[in-house]
């Protein structure tokens, strides 16, 4: 398909998905209800021994279903869009790639949207659509080839600097890993920036957890763990709060709170008119005030 026609074929598919009406919150608990007693029939006919009127009956309940499930996600596509538009323009990936993997993950919200807990669809779903388009922009980072060159400085620096921590008992600082490794300090420099999009593995904390862990994940099948989860993510928000700003905005966009995109140390930098080594070293200065007891993570929850 040629760019024109992947053009047309979008703009087709945004108007046709604008023309779905929109649900109000009571619409949301009657669908969810009817995609729960669909699934309930699902299973005792998949039991078998059904027969006559009952099997007739649950095969209606089925279908019906199956049409709520679908009406939902219809009615949640512009939902989808809004969120692949924050992506687009910064992780290379094709914008009509990123709806098609956000629409999957609007499909498993519709499926484990749970109605008694009172939440609304929208929150509840954006979750799960920006869980699909970062494993998408996450895999297609995985795919692009590292020259041999800065592939070897990386393998280098990476020896280099797990030595220098050993000894040194802190984080060696550039200059230190280029001095040590008979590297240039700008190859130093370059190989630090691509490893940036790595370098959420900073421990916060007493026992083992690092900052990636405060990124969402997939606890979905264990509603008390991500319960906890979301305590655990409150109480770092609280803790961050009470950071100097500039920290505070740092650790923020690192992690993700601003919108469930992980920011570079490269990127804030220009926002703050910081070089990636300054924004590095706030950053490591920020967990470190926040492993002080005062801040209590530890006890908010188990993770």
């Amino acid at each position: 398909m040629t760019p024109t026609e992947v053009g047309d074929s979008l703009t087709t598919y945004l108007t046709d998905i604008a023309n779905h009406e929109l649900l109000t919150a009571d619409d949301e608990v009657e669908l969810a209800q009817a995609i729960e007693a669909g699934r309930d029939a699902d299973e005792k006919l998949a039991e078998g021994g059904v027969k006559g009127a009952e099997k007739v009956k649950l095969q209606r309940i089925s279908r019906k279903g199956k049409e709520a499930k679908d009406r939902f996600a219809q009615a949640n596509l512009r939902l989808v869009v809004s969120q692949a538009k924050r992506y687009r323009s910064q992780y290379g990936i094709e914008f009509v790639d990123l709806i098609q993997e956000g629409n999957l993950g609007l499909i498993r919200a519709v499926e484990k949207f749970d109605w008694r807990k009172g939440f609304k669809f929208s929150t509840y779903a954006t979750w799960w659509i920006r869980q699909a388009m970062q494993r998408a922009v996450a895999e297609k980072s995985r795919t692009v080839r590292l020259p041999n060159s800065l592939h070897d400085t990386l393998l280098t620096l990476n020896g280099t600097r797990n030595r220098l921590l050993s000894e040194l008992g802190r984080e060696p600082t550039s200059e230190e890993l280029a001095e040590e490794s008979g590297l240039r300090l700008d190859q130093v420099l370059e190989a630090q920036l691509v490893a940036d999009s790595v370098s959420l593995e900073s421990p916060v904390g007493e026992d083992g957890a690092v900052l990636g862990d405060f990124v969402a994940h997939d606890d979905e099948d264990d509603p008390v763990r991500e319960s906890e989860r979301i305590s655990t993510i409150e109480a770092l928000r609280e803790a961050i709060d009470r950071l100097p700003e500039r920290e505070a905005y740092i650790l923020a966009r690192r992690v993700g709170f601003e919108d469930g995109l992980p920011r570079t140390h490269e990127e804030i930098g220009k926002h703050l008119d910081l070089g990636p080594t300054r924004v590095r070293s706030l950053e490591k200065q920020a967990l470190s005030r926040l492993r002080h007891p005062a801040f209590g993570l530890r006890q908010e929850a188990d993770f």
